[in-house]
């Protein structure tokens, strides 16, 4: 039997995605009531600019007093989607302490803070949920936490960010350059003004963060995950991958050590086998491999960003947590039992390829696979083109650890047969 009292709703934005979670909370009201058991109702909205129009919203419910609207005591659920570190991180556990569970989609924050959050609505007896998050539309938090939580996770691998993805696709499909896609991605709305946070990796990396952390029931934060950008990837380093049979994509890797005594978050550019799922991940999308004990290899793929999709991730977890409330119950906080330590990028062990600008003359193979053997790297394969007394050198390596990749780096720009080099990216997806 329906619950005819409603379940009080406080939306926190009303950006992109805030205004399509109050959109769809008023269009689908009946099916959400079905599906809850009682009906919700959008309580206020927190702004900054209370004047501009906001289509399908009664203005009677927008205030620039969010501090008011979490503290008022009737609110059964907070959703955020203001983003940012402050005054998200105190609104919400302001909202824990006022008795409301809460909904976000504030990966940085998440990222940097998560235990406290977690500790807060622990304190509390509420719920936290943040599917949206991560990878838009794509259900992936909710699996991990629940569906494979009596698996054992050994590996993540993911496209976790569209524009960065549709940047990559632009220049491997059509050999634009790196700018050019960039103002392409910059057009269509899918990058933003200031595109740092995509391009740089920092994005990927606050999703990493959380991946990491429930994939592997262990404490990670942004600052434990390596970084690196995508705005050195050139259209030589597109065509050399294609030569190669691979691909280039940004990559959030969260991984179990061999030994299963430590784990590493990481993400960088590299490139992938065309053969696998990943390389044919286009455009915007965003695309997420999870590899466990029993489950095997799992695939997840869908938009990543958006309004609609991300507002269909947080109406999702809505439902969750106020079916949650109406039955006295929580849903799962942190797992963070395994206590791992996150290991440093230099014992991260993977393969390289290594594009050098070297004299053409003889023995300057022999030196640079001298200095390879002398830092204990394996060469898998070398290509050497050149002419006019310049030429370039191309070597895969097999697996080995950053450390070492870097001593060797370090010592054939010493050598000097050695012009400069070029590019180095890891080389992923076996």
């Amino acid at each position: 039997m329906m619950r005819t009292r409603p379940l009080k709703v406080a939306l926190l934005g009303c950006g992109v995605v805030g205004s399509e979670v109050a959109r769809i909370m008023t269009t689908h009201a009946a099916d959400l009531a079905a599906r809850i058991g009682a009906p919700v109702e959008l309580a206020g909205v927190a702004v900054r600019r209370p004047d501009r129009v906001r289509e399908g919203i009664d203005p009677a419910l927008v205030t620039t007093d969010a501090t008011a609207l979490v503290k008022r005591g009737d609110i059964d659920v907070v959703v955020e989607v203001i983003g940012g570190i402050e005054p998200a991180r105190t609104l919400i556990t302001t909202a824990f302490e006022h008795g409301a569970s809460v909904v976000s989609a504030n990966k940085a924050l998440l990222a940097q803070d998560g235990a406290a959050l977690h500790a807060a609505a622990e304190v509390n007896g509420r719920d936290l949920y943040y599917e949206a998050a991560v990878a838009g539309a794509i259900p992936l938090i909710r699996p991990l936490r629940e569906s494979l939580a009596g698996d054992k996770v050994n590996r993540v691998l993911g496209i976790v960010n569209g524009t960065t993805n549709f940047i990559l696709d632009k220049m491997d499909s059509t050999g634009a350059g790196y700018q050019e896609a960039l103002d392409e991605a910059t057009a269509l709305g899918y990058a933003e003004a200031d595109p740092t946070a995509d391009v740089e990796g920092f994005d990927a990396a606050a999703k990493a963060a959380i991946l990491a952390g429930i994939a592997f029931h262990t404490r990670v934060r942004l600052d434990d995950v390596y970084r690196e950008g995508m705005t050195e990837v050139t259209a030589a380093d597109i065509a050399s991958a294609r030569r190669m049979g691979c691909t280039i994509k940004l990559l959030a890797i969260c991984e179990r050590a061999a030994d299963g005594e430590s784990v590493t978050a990481r993400v960088h550019p590299a490139m992938i086998p065309l053969t696998h799922p990943l390389a044919s991940v286009r455009e915007a999308y965003n695309a997420v491999f999870v590899e466990s004990e029993a489950a095997g290899q799992l695939m997840f793929y869908g938009p990543g960003a958006g309004g609609a999709p991300t507002a269909s991730a947080v109406l999702g977890d809505l439902v969750a947590v106020c079916r949650n409330r109406l039955a006295a119950s929580r849903g799962p906080g942190e797992s963070a039992y395994t206590r791992l330590p996150v290991s440093p990028m230099g014992k991260v062990v993977t393969r390289y390829h290594i594009s050098l600008d070297v004299a053409d003359k003889p023995g300057v193979l022999a030196q640079v696979a001298t200095v390879f053997a002398e830092h204990g790297v394996s060469i898998d394969t070398v290509r050497q083109t050149g002419k006019d007394g310049e030429a370039s050198l191309v070597v895969v390596t097999h697996r080995a650890h950053d450390a070492a990749l870097s001593g060797t780096v370090e010592a054939l720009r010493n050598l000097d047969t050695v012009r400069g080099v070029a590019s180095i990216m890891r080389v992923e997806g076996e």
